[in-house]
């Protein structure tokens, strides 16, 4: 058994930097390097281009990064896993047996098929699954025949097996992110099917690592503190046998890694952190600790799972229509009041009613809507967008778009030319019992069918955590600040809900946070873009909230007409907001901003006294 495995990450989805993949593989010792394609858009995509043409379907950028790297890749042993497989795993297989062979080498690869399931819908309706939406209860029967895609996540021990069979390079279709990281640590160290508390922690390293540069210092809140962000490292997991492990990235690259750039990734597009649902296990936020113990190394322990569920979630694609988006500039004086004005005559000339119609002032408000206020700009883009059913109203409202530039308020000029019908894909998901879908390993010795090993086990509620102890900020009197000063965070989207973490800068804020900004105080703060009600989850050992908006994002993917579809911006809508806090919790926020990646020093045990020397 390995003592530790080095597990890297090159991409955290289709369009990420691709020399990331070359600099994981040269710049230090890794054993694994892990990329993540896929999204429910991107699977739709694949789709489209599968039925063009039967050998299609697939990430072809990974072929290219694998013939750059080919002779390092096996000169080191390093082994890739990755869902770039799409819709077409096997053709995505054969175009690297092809490249291989084309440079005189052998190359081991390893597919895992059996996830799409665009075949089977009827066949599954049959054997008992409903395939009904999973969110909102919608019937299956309303959208079956405009589906488009339909792919079942597997987990990481479809993955287990590949690597198993010697593979040195294995692709997969809808494998979950955490799987690809999850899998070489099973088949390293051994781990069990019901052996929840690692496998819950190889999901967590998975999560962290996931999304790229994200945990090493990319999209931070504390950005002006990152050096070198052209030379970003992406991150490296460090894994030991019991499940423990160590974020870091390759020494020299540039951002960081500390607690406060894990913590973030951690809460990222996060719902229930006490029940982060896999295919292999139920892992528990709130158990994960975290400390630094060198420079740009963080060591994360500790971590609870609970057993798998019994069911896959499906991710399926169906049309819904069509829309478009155009674009104007609005020049000063009085540039908003002007667009505004524009976007009114706009609308009442077109005289069509649309399923869906947006305006955004991009520049002035168009990601935090009414949070901004109304303050003067020399000039905003406007931007109108439509969605509908019938797609003559949207070519329209496309002709409409740079037809009146001449005849309304003055300083307008159109860009990006007349607005084209786009397709709207929307995302469907669903579940399906496990039993029914198995996945397939396609080798160079042919197809093996493979068995689930994951017990199926009642699902039991999350423990009851220990009570936890913080700290008291000392100091007299308060102060207005934003709320930037007090925490940080970051958001994302879950469908039509933008998550957003807030996380206190020290120990001491914490349960100021848990008493200042509920649910309620959030809600009020996002009037006039979040829609439903405000959930709030407390994760005390992170230090952390999570806000779950619901009906904040306009529907959600590709369906929504915002230009922050996913509730990227939010996390700083909300931390712009300004509170009345003591100044004694603004001195722990800057002890913490001050500790921010120094390494933890240990308690040292006192010298004994020397003895008297006798006379």
């Amino acid at each position: 058994m390995s003592e530790t495995i080095r597990i890297a990450n090159a991409g955290g989805y289709w369009g990420d930097d691709l020399g990331a993949f070359r600099r994981q593989v040269e710049q230090g010792p890794v054993d694994y390097v892990t990329l993540d394609f896929l999204a429910e858009i991107t699977m739709s995509i694949m789709q489209k281009q599968r039925a063009r043409d039967p050998q299609a379907g697939y990430a072809r950028d990974f072929i290219a990064q694998v013939e750059q790297t080919l002779d390092a890749l096996i000169s080191r042993n390093i082994r890739v896993i990755t869902n770039a497989g799409g819709v077409n795993p096997r053709a995505c297989r054969d175009a690297l047996l092809a490249m291989a062979a084309k440079h005189g080498r052998e190359l081991d690869v390893a597919a895992v098929i059996g996830d799409d399931l665009m075949g089977r819908l009827d066949e599954l309706n049959a054997a008992g699954a409903p395939l009904d939406n999973m969110e909102d209860g919608t019937k299956f029967t309303t959208v079956r025949e405009r589906v488009s895609s339909a792919n079942a996540y597997y987990g990481a021990w479809p993955v287990v097996e590949a690597l198993g069979s010697g593979a040195r390079i294995v692709v997969t279709g809808r494998c979950t992110d955490t799987g690809i990281t999850l899998a070489p640590m099973i088949h390293a160290f051994g781990w069990a099917p019901d052996d929840w508390d690692r496998l819950a922690s190889g999901i967590v390293a998975g999560h962290i690592i996931e999304c790229g540069a994200q945990s090493t210092g990319g999209n931070f809140t504390d950005w002006r503190t990152m050096k070198k962000f052209e030379t970003i490292g992406y991150p490296i997991v460090e894994v030991s046998p019991d499940g423990s492990f160590v974020v870091t990235k390759h020494a020299g690259t540039g951002g960081a890694v500390t607690v406060r750039t894990v913590k973030e990734q951690l809460v990222y597009e996060m719902g229930d952190p006490r029940g982060y649902i896999t295919p292999d296990v139920i892992a528990d936020f709130a158990t994960i600790k975290l400390e630094q113990i060198g420079r740009d190394r963080v060591r994360v322990w500790g971590v609870k799972g609970r057993p798998a569920p019994p069911s896959l979630k499906i991710s399926a694609a169906y049309s819904d229509g069509w829309k478009a988006s155009g674009t104007l500039i609005i020049g000063g004086p009085d540039a908003p009041a002007k667009a505004r004005a524009f976007a009114n005559l706009f609308w009442k000339r077109l005289d069509l009613e649309f399923t869906d119609t947006h305006t955004e002032l991009v520049g002035h408000s168009a990601c935090w809507g009414p949070i901004v206020g109304d303050p003067d700009v020399p000039e905003v883009l406007l931007r109108l967008s439509v969605r509908d059913q019938d797609r003559a109203k949207i070519e329209a409202f496309g002709k409409m778009v740079p037809a009146v530039i001449l005849s309304g308020p003055s300083s307008v000029a159109v860009t990006g030319g007349r607005p084209q019908a786009q397709e709207v894909v929307a995302y469907w998901p669903a579940l399906v019992p496990r039993d029914l879908v198995k996945p397939v390993l396609v080798t160079a010795d042919g197809e093996q069918p493979l068995e689930w090993p994951t017990p199926l086990l009642p699902l039991g509620p999350a423990p009851k955590l220990p009570k936890h102890e913080f700290p008291k900020a000392k100091g007299a009197g308060f102060a207005r600040v934003k709320l930037s000063k007090l925490a940080h965070g970051r958001s994302g989207d879950k469908g039509d809900t933008a998550n957003i973490g807030l996380v206190a800068r020290s120990p001491e804020i914490y349960p100021w946070l848990v008493k200042t900004i509920t649910s309620a105080v959030v809600k009020k703060r996002f009037k006039g873009i979040c829609f439903g009600k405000v959930e709030r989850h407390e994760v005390p050992n992170l230090h952390a909230l999570n806000f779950l908006l619901h009906e904040s994002l306009g529907g959600g993917g590709t369906v929504s007409l915002r230009l922050d579809a996913q509730g990227k911006t939010l996390s700083h809508a909300l931390m712009d907001m300004e509170v009345r806090a003591p100044k004694g919790l603004l001195a722990a926020a800057k002890r913490g901003d001050a500790a921010d990646g120094v390494p933890v020093k240990k308690a040292v045990a006192p010298k004994a006294a020397k003895a008297k020397k006798k006379r």
